[in-house]
């Protein structure tokens, strides 16, 4: 697989905050994951007195302080403008980028969450550590990211050829790599983490349901770069955009990974 130059970063190259109808596809990803992040979270033990840093991902911010009743929540990005629209409180936004050297929040936190976000940063393993860094002692960091099981072994159909396209397209411009991402326990566990475990979802992939439609959106939006790879044409994205919504569509999903580790006692960092 070519590697290409990786000078994107994503909302830059592609999944631009600006575009027309991004928030939207945003929405849809939530519709798709947030009850299953928050059924986690809440089995971690998300709840009153917890102090919280979520990264990039605004729903689950606002859910956690809403449904979970923590105390306070962090939420970090490099653009707050869509969580900057309803204020909370108890909610406290910071516009920074997680990946720089200098990035310290300045406290601990019983929960550190970041989800499809280390896949698109190659500094991914540095960023594990530090994020568990965050952590309070017995604090938890959980991470989750797509997991794609079936479309490279799966017969050669436009759907499994636009998502395989997709794959490559976005690593070769802003460095998305979702190889790594099933070892996420082993990588928890070198980091110091403790009482560390993992799981899939996989969102049922319906006509017209929000995942079907967040996909439609993310080859829309990622076109050229899955085009640019050679693998498909403008023709095949389109088969496939129509075979998401038709009564024959019998493919699955990419899910996500969710992986979890506690802080021990006495852990220095």
């Amino acid at each position: 697989m070519s590697t290409g130059d990786r000078n994107g970063r994503y909302g830059e190259a592609v999944f631009r905050p600006e575009q027309a109808g991004e928030d939207g596809r945003i929405d849809l990803g939530a519709l798709t994951y947030d009850d299953m992040t928050m059924d986690r979270l809440r089995a971690l033990g998300a709840g009153p007195g917890w102090n919280c840093l979520e990264v990039g991902t605004g729903t689950i911010a606002r859910r956690l302080i809403e449904e979970a009743g923590v105390r306070h929540v962090l939420a970090v990005d490099r653009d707050v403008r869509f969580l900057s629209t309803r204020p909370l409180p108890g909610l406290d936004l910071l516009e920074a980028d997680i990946s720089g050297p200098e990035f310290d929040p300045g406290r601990r936190f019983q929960l550190v969450h970041a989800r499809f976000v280390l896949m698109h940063l190659p500094s991914w393993r540095r960023l594990i550590t530090g994020l568990g860094g965050l952590l309070a002692e017995g604090g938890v960091l959980v991470l989750s990211d797509a997991v794609d099981l079936t479309t490279r072994t799966a017969p050669p159909t436009p759907y499994t050829r636009v998502m395989q396209a997709m794959w490559q397209g976005l690593r070769d411009t802003i460095g998305t790599d979702i190889s790594w991402v099933p070892d996420y326990p082993r990588h928890l566990r070198d980091a110091g983490l403790v009482s560390v475990a993992a799981e899939i979802r996989v969102p049922p992939l319906v006509p017209h349901s929000p995942i079907s439609r967040f996909w439609a959106g993310t080859w829309d939006r990622a076109r050229e770069a899955i085009v640019a790879t050679g693998l498909v044409d403008d023709t095949t994205v389109d088969e496939a955009v129509r075979y998401l919504d038709s009564p024959d569509c019998a493919a699955l999903s990419p899910g996500m990974i969710t992986a979890w580790g506690r802080r021990p006692a006495g852990l220095v960092r």
